[in-house]
């Protein structure tokens, strides 16, 4: 399957949103640095225990982009796009997994509307991307690949400190175009399992 999409017709995409805030807009995005991302921190200085953090999201999101304008230069740029869930279980398993990235915002359904291109990725690549191990340029381009070609992370059966490395794959959509809420009731981040 491919996983990237230049099309008009509807998707549904969903994503965590603050209570008060509404759908984001490619649109706002253009000339800006990083798109948004459901996997960034609430914004703010970084505290100095989350330093060594940041420098491993940013070299993640570094290495992805340089491998994606060599190879996959017609794909949405991370840095460019808005970053949603392909689905609503997708958005569900990243709360499960990043609890602290969705606390007190809430789960919508986005509906694009008009030309859009969308490309489907797993996001648990950037988990294994930022654990703390040191990977040679080599397997960087390697997980880069995977990424950027629609695999998973199950797919592939990696390995961490010489142990089976396994997490559930939460398909990210990085989409370009215009997007309208679905109506329907929100879901809370606040407590997993409850409306």
């Amino acid at each position: 399957m491919d996983n990237l999409i230049r099309d008009s017709v509807p998707l549904e995409l969903f994503a965590w949103l603050d209570a008060d805030a509404e759908l984001p807009d490619w649109d706002m995005l253009k000339g800006c640095p990083f798109g948004a991302t459901h996997g960034s921190p609430t914004g703010g200085t970084p505290l100095p225990g989350d330093m060594l953090s940041s420098v491993q999201n940013y070299f993640a999101e570094y290495h992805l982009e340089y491998f994606r304008q060599r190879r996959f230069n017609h794909f949405p740029s991370r840095l460019h796009a808005l970053l949603l869930f392909a689905t609503r279980t997708d958005a569900d398993t990243f709360r499960s997994k990043h609890a602290a990235n969705v606390y007190g915002k809430y789960r919508v359904c986005a509906r694009t509307r008009g030309a859009y291109v969308c490309s489907f990725h797993d996001a648990s690549w950037l988990d294994y991307l930022r654990l703390p191990h040191s990977l040679s340029i080599a397997a960087l381009d390697e997980i880069a690949d995977h990424y950027w070609s629609g695999r998973t992370v199950e797919e592939i059966g990696l390995t961490f400190m010489n142990e089976p490395w396994r997490e559930p794959p939460v398909i990210e959509a990085l989409f370009q175009g215009t997007l309208e809420a679905v109506p329907g009731r929100p879901r809370t981040g606040y407590l997993p399992g409850f409306a």
